[in-house]
């Protein structure tokens, strides 16, 4: 079709829709990120020593990690840096450590599970997974192995945020010496955390999930812990988690202690609230 000069010259007239300002077009995936949101930079996350806490980004997405997670990272006061590789990543840990890794599940050249594997086996660091793909059963299957928190993109970077935030407190908890056993009366978590000892000195090797429950009812120093919390330290969010989860994972907790250690696990539930942790009950 043959165009008029007039009708060339309102066409170059007609001013174009402007971008939205509320989003980021990711040009490598073509996925709308939401931009930063600088009310996110809140209270001070630095340690009892000053030290901002150090955060590795393992997303292969360059728009995303370094247009979107990085300076929302900075903007909070965290120390991070970004890698589109795992090789990279693991080169990096030779020389530094991190506290927690945020990592995403499509990598070029290793499947983000696996490396959230070998991060866990080397070190306690505190782990996020990304993922744009996986149904409950891998979502279940990474927090009950690997996993401290899941996130599905697309992603809000005030979540993001957060969650990274929760999962520091509970690498950091409780207040005193990392590595440091949590001990009460015939009950203790050693080896990093990962192991319950009984009083008749049996071991049970705890997973992802029973390692987080356990050792924030320790803290708690014989306080009732709502389910809300418990929930949150799992790393999951409130309105898609069905507490009926966290009641079968205590049971099953129980059941495997009783199995293992042939001893009966103080831990009772409090009705209208969550659970205790009852040393006094130890050897009894």
């Amino acid at each position: 079709m043959t165009w008029s000069s007039r009708q060339v010259a309102a066409s170059r007239s007609t001013p174009r829709r402007a971008a939205p300002r509320s989003a980021f077009a990711c040009r490598s995936r073509r996925v709308r990120w939401p931009m930063l949101d600088r009310r996110a930079a809140g209270r001070d996350v630095r340690d009892p020593l000053g030290e901002a806490p150090r955060i590795a980004v393992l997303e292969d997405d360059d728009a995303l990690r370094d247009d979107i997670l990085l300076p929302a990272f900075a903007a909070r006061g965290f120390a991070a840096e970004g890698f589109a590789r795992a090789a990279d990543l693991y080169r990096r840990m030779v020389s530094a450590s991190f506290d927690v890794a945020v990592v995403d599940i499509g990598l070029p050249d290793e499947d983000g599970l696996s490396v959230a594997r070998n991060l866990r086996a080397g070190s306690a660091l505190g782990i996020v997974v990304l993922t744009g793909t996986g149904g409950t059963a891998e979502r279940m299957r990474a927090l009950d192995e690997v996993a401290d928190a899941w996130l599905s993109k697309p992603i809000e970077t005030g979540v993001v945020v957060a969650t990274v935030g929760s999962v520091l407190r509970r690498v950091r908890m409780p207040p005193a010496a990392a590595g440091a056993e949590f001990e009460r009366p015939c009950w203790r978590l050693a080896a990093g955390q990962w192991r319950l000892l009984a009083p008749s000195g049996r071991s049970v090797d705890l997973n992802r999930a029973e390692r987080c429950v356990l050792a924030f009812l320790f803290a708690a120093n014989g306080e009732p812990v709502a389910r809300e919390r418990l929930i949150e330290e799992l790393g999951e969010p409130l309105h898609e988690f069905d507490p009926h989860r966290l009641d079968m994972l205590v049971h099953r907790l129980r059941r495997k202690v009783a199995e293992e250690a042939a001893e009966e696990l103080p831990l009772r539930a409090v009705r209208g609230l969550g659970y205790v942790f009852v040393a006094d009950d130890a050897g009894a």
